[in-house]
């Protein structure tokens, strides 16, 4: 509801995630005035397999903005731009004159594309596009998921390379969509998403011809890449006029939200993965240490930023695990009773490796381990050794980002639903030997795609007058002894060597 204290005018954000999609109304505080939110269908057609029906994301995007304004009693002209986050990765195809898919979204999470990847990488393996892309040959980007699109859909390649057929990663859907679908909308995408596509080139933030050919892509599928901040094109319908401004990929636009602007400022998102990212200034900086390089983001003409991303495929993930599938805990929130009910973890390590080790191992072989089980563990121990297990993950990426850098990390700001849990927090600051620090608005993903959208339409006039937006709601600092910092983390690392090849390979 409007009172004074939040006349207009606004910024719209949609959030296009892997679970829901949302709208998130912001005034000139960075402060929230609505929000709307719908979940969508999670499609598991086989083990492995994930998909979207991006007919339903789209439909779901245009209520939570309706809904969005409606709930802040606001018009479309009170909104002076709208802006984009958006799962990652997640792949789609469509027809450009009907705007019909032809196919499900291939989520981020699928792993369909195993086995293209290992044939792409002939005999160079994980490493063959990485000095172009910054990236690791992975089952993760978008690039396979095409190519599997094209391989495996009747008549897909063909009609591609008859220039009828569009690529996008969600926020090319979604802007497309507003800007009028088949109807004019305007295919582009912004160099955060098309840095995760193993086809962009990070040197020159253009699609890489030489990769495009060895994947054998069509470049008539592939939109343009623009900056993080601009206007793209405006509105049509509920929404009709309103500039659609900045498109940043989720945990992009987490890292321009919590205003990490310098370099050697780093976020981490903790929802269903956690997300690590460090601005490492105008240069991308090579990972030798499992991390990936990617653009940060790039306002309008200025130079590019870009950072270095460590992500940790489970953890909110492995609450909900201790929830739905072991009946642990009722809900979320108890984990965190039941950790603090005892003063250690007895002992037991949890590695949560249920879909192989992300960063900085890249590990598909690996499955989840509890390790360090004696008869004096209880459930209360092992629900500390799964909050222990996302501080020490954090840990590892910490230290690979140190080594590939040389950028020592002075604090870190985190966001994402699991920062609600102290000890959690408490206990990274202690693995991290580091202030952890929580800003007031927690929903900082929304609020980056809200000031990237705002610089560009003058509604903020620079990245200082972000920062003074930025307010700290808590901070933990570290208070665990050195030796035993040393101790546990040689005994997490112990634990995680256990998990390793534990499928076969395939032949």
């Amino acid at each position: 509801m409007t009172d004074s204290h939040t006349a207009g005018p606004f910024i719209a954000a949609i959030d296009q995630g892997t679970t829901s999609s949302r709208c998130i109304v912001f005034d000139r505080d960075g402060r929230i005035v609505s929000v709307d939110q719908k979940e969508h269908a999670q499609i598991f057609p086989k083990p492995g397999w994930v998909e979207h029906d991006a007919a339903e994301i789209w439909t779901n995007v245009q209520e939570v903005v309706s809904g969005a304004l409606a709930k802040a009693g606001i018009s479309t002209a009170d909104v002076k731009a709208l802006g984009i986050t958006n799962q990652r990765e997640t792949t789609l195809l469509w027809d450009k004159a009907t705007g019909e898919p032809v196919h499900n979204a291939i989520v981020w999470q699928d792993t369909r594309t195993d086995a293209l990847c290992k044939e792409l990488g002939r005999n160079v393996g994980q490493d063959r596009f990485r000095r172009e892309t910054g990236l690791p040959l992975a089952s993760y980007f978008a690039g396979p998921k095409i190519r599997w699109m094209l391989d495996n859909v009747e008549g897909l390649r063909e009609r591609a390379e008859r220039g009828e057929i569009l690529f996008g990663t969600m926020d090319s859907w979604v802007i497309w969509n507003l800007t009028g679908g088949p109807n004019g909308g305007v295919h582009v995408t912004d160099v955060t998403n098309a840095s995760r596509t193993l086809l962009m080139n990070l040197h020159t933030l253009d699609w890489d011809e030489r990769i495009l050919s060895s994947m054998d892509i069509p470049a008539a599928v592939l939109p343009e890449i623009r900056s993080s901040a601009e206007v793209y094109g405006t509105a049509k319908g509920a929404l009709e006029g309103v500039p659609v401004a900045s498109a940043l990929g989720d945990q992009q636009a987490a890292l321009f939200g919590q205003t990490c602007f310098s370099t050697g400022e780093a976020k981490s998102t903790y929802g269903t993965g956690t997300f690590l990212l460090l601005n490492t200034g105008h240069q991308p900086v090579n990972s030798y240490n499992g991390l990936l390089t990617t653009v940060g983001y790039r306002i309008g003409d200025d130079q590019p930023v870009y950072a270095l991303e460590g992500s940790i495929a489970v953890t909110g993930s492995l609450v909900q695990w201790m929830r739905d599938q072991m009946g642990l805990i009722n809900s979320a929130a108890e984990i965190e009773t039941l950790a603090s009910s005892v003063e250690d973890n007895g002992g037991a390590y949890f590695v949560p490796a249920f879909s192989g080790l992300f960063a900085p191992y890249w590990r598909s072989d690996a499955r989840g381990v509890i390790a360090g089980l004696t008869r004096y563990v209880t459930k209360a121990h092992i629900a500390r050794a799964v909050l222990e297990a996302t501080a020490w993950q954090t840990r590892e990426i910490v230290d690979a980002m140190n080594k590939d850098s040389g950028v020592e990390l002075t604090a870190l700001k985190v966001d994402g639903g699991m920062t609600s849990n102290n000890l959690l927090m408490q206990t990274i600051a202690d693995v991290l030997d580091a202030p952890v620090v929580r800003p007031m608005v927690a929903e900082t993903t929304c609020l980056g795609a809200a000031y990237a959208a705002g610089l560009a339409v003058g509604f903020w006039q620079d990245t200082d007058e972000l920062r003074a937006n930025w307010r700290r709601a808590a901070e933990w600092t570290p208070r665990m002894d050195a030796a035993e910092r040393d101790r546990e983390y040689k005994l997490w690392l112990k634990a995680v060597e256990r998990t390793m090849g534990w499928i076969e390979e395939e032949h």
